[in-house]
């Protein structure tokens, strides 16, 4: 029994189970070729490092002795001429200085060679210095083949590239010793050079960091095995309350998303009272002229265009009062709207009211008679093509503007292109890319091709776009013209 229930729990969990044990397999056989692969590595850095050691650790004690023995070779010819000349005190500073790498285990041989009237001298004591000094020590043949210690001889075979670069040189042998020759110029005057033959050993640093490394290979392996048994009894546990925390987790999103649904309808909703509360307050300004201007002559005309004004508030109010409005208040059969008598009447009766209109800016109506109705509110035809107009007067940035509205049909495609063009500055070339939707910047929200940040800048072409595209299922698109200026391109789809 006890049995059964256990392979009833494994059963359970079989997927879990075989995921950990091929992720075992994976890290312990990843694990075996990087310790190898890293041992080798390892070992080939400790091998450069070492050598590279070696070479700075030899040339490092030959420069230090260097400037030691120019220092006392300085002083003592100051102490010659001043006839304080003291020959024992020379004698045992030099023999300090080569006991003292003498007695390092890794210095072999040293020797000070020294050039004086075209012959060689070698010194290797304090005695053969003192000698030097008084001019009894007997001069080396450099150019002989049979030469005493290996100083000389590679003394002789580096002595012109030395004298001509006065650099230290150094070479190996047997991968191991090394060879360095320094240049001795003291007063800043070229007299020979200083040889060291010495086999730094460091062997029993990289065989401990080698051992070192192995052990924690070997530390890094059990963690990891501990770690996959700690995974597993860990996994085991998240899976029996994974499904549960699942769920709650659905709900809780379903929950967020109509929430973040409904605040996104009703922030769009709060930006298009803002940015249409402007064009009512305009609107009820034209309202007020026309009733106070109202006489006999002009009744009916002041009258027609009062009810156009008061049909466009009542628009607004409406849209005031639902920020999820019904699309059949957009888009109805019942809907008869004339586009070219829309756009002549936005035009005349809304732009050009404006008194300073003659500097600022003019009009070119091209509409096509053949352009047929939409089944679209007419002022949603205003929100349409209002703030595009006011785009290119806004911030076409030029005096005497010309704006071109054209309407064109093509009854082969059953389609209608309305363009607003401008002869202004044209849009900022970032305003024409596209985001990952598709979409033209200049028609996102916030996006305005204006320099200004008032309380409805960036939202006239966005709600616009919105209401062409999103709810009418037309097609815009912006572009600058090669002439200058900026073309909103409209197609309305009569078979939609």
């Amino acid at each position: 029994m006890h049995l059964a229930n256990i392979r009833h729990k494994l059963s359970q969990h079989r997927f879990e189970i075989n995921h950990i044990l091929v992720f075992f397999i994976v890290i312990v056989a990843s694990q075996v070729l990087l310790a190898f692969f890293q041992g080798s590595l390892a070992s080939n850095f400790l091998n450069d490092a070492q050598h590279w050691f070696q070479k700075y650790h030899a040339e490092r004690i030959a420069v230090v002795t260097s400037v030691s023995m120019e220092n006392l070779f300085e002083s003592q010819e100051r102490l010659r001429a001043e006839g304080r000349f003291d020959e024992p005190r020379l004698v045992a500073a030099m023999n300090v200085i080569f006991k003292q790498l003498v007695l390092q285990r890794n210095v072999e041989e040293i020797t000070l060679i020294l050039q004086r009237d075209g012959r060689t001298y070698v010194v290797t004591n304090g005695r053969d210095m003192n000698e030097f000094f008084k001019g009894t020590l007997p001069p080396s043949d450099a150019t002989s083949a049979d030469l005493p210690g290996n100083g000389l001889r590679y003394f002789a075979t580096a002595r012109e590239e030395l004298f001509r670069t006065e650099r230290m040189k150094s070479e190996v042998v047997n991968l191991r010793t090394f060879n360095v020759l320094v240049p001795f110029v003291p007063h800043g005057e070229y007299l020979g050079a200083l040889y060291l033959r010495i086999t730094p050993d460091f062997t029993l640093l990289t065989d401990e960091i080698q051992m070192s490394f192995k052990r924690t290979t070997f530390a890094f392996s059990a963690l990891v095995f501990v770690g996959l048994i700690i995974m597993y009894v860990v996994s085991t546990r998240a899976v029996r309350e994974r499904n549960e925390a699942r769920e709650r987790l659905f709900e809780e999103h379903q929950a967020n998303l109509e929430k973040q649904i409904r605040l996104e309808k009703e922030s769009v909703f709060t930006k298009r009272i803002y940015h249409t509360h402007h064009k009512a307050e305009k609107i009820m300004g034209f309202i007020k002229s026309d009733v106070r201007a109202m006489d006999p002559s002009n009744l009916d005309l002041s009258k027609q265009r009062v009810i156009a004004y008061s049909n466009f508030i009542s628009r607004i109010i409406y849209d005031m009062k639902w920020y999820d409005q019904d699309i059949n208040t957009i888009i109805n059969p019942a809907f008869r709207s004339n586009v070219n008598a829309t756009i002549r009447f936005i035009v005349e009766n809304v732009f050009l009211r404006i008194s300073s209109r003659n500097d600022m800016f003019s009009f070119d109506l091209q509409l096509d008679p053949a352009v047929p109705t939409v089944h679209v509110n007419e002022f949603s035809l205003w929100e349409i093509f209002e703030p595009l107009i006011q785009n290119s007067i806004d911030h076409g940035h030029r005096n005497a503007l010309l704006i071109t509205v054209s309407t064109v049909h093509d009854p082969l495609t059953q389609s209608t292109i309305v363009r607003i063009r401008d002869n202004g500055e044209g849009l900022a070339a970032r305003l024409l890319e596209t985001d990952d939707r598709g979409v033209q910047r200049v028609f996102a929200e916030k996006e305005g091709s204006g320099k200004g940040h008032g309380s409805h800048s960036g939202y006239g072409c966005y709600i616009a776009y919105q209401l062409a595209v999103g709810k009418c299922g037309w097609r815009m698109d912006a572009e600058n013209l090669a002439d200058g200026g900026c073309c909103f391109s409209i197609r309305i789809d009569h078979r939609m």
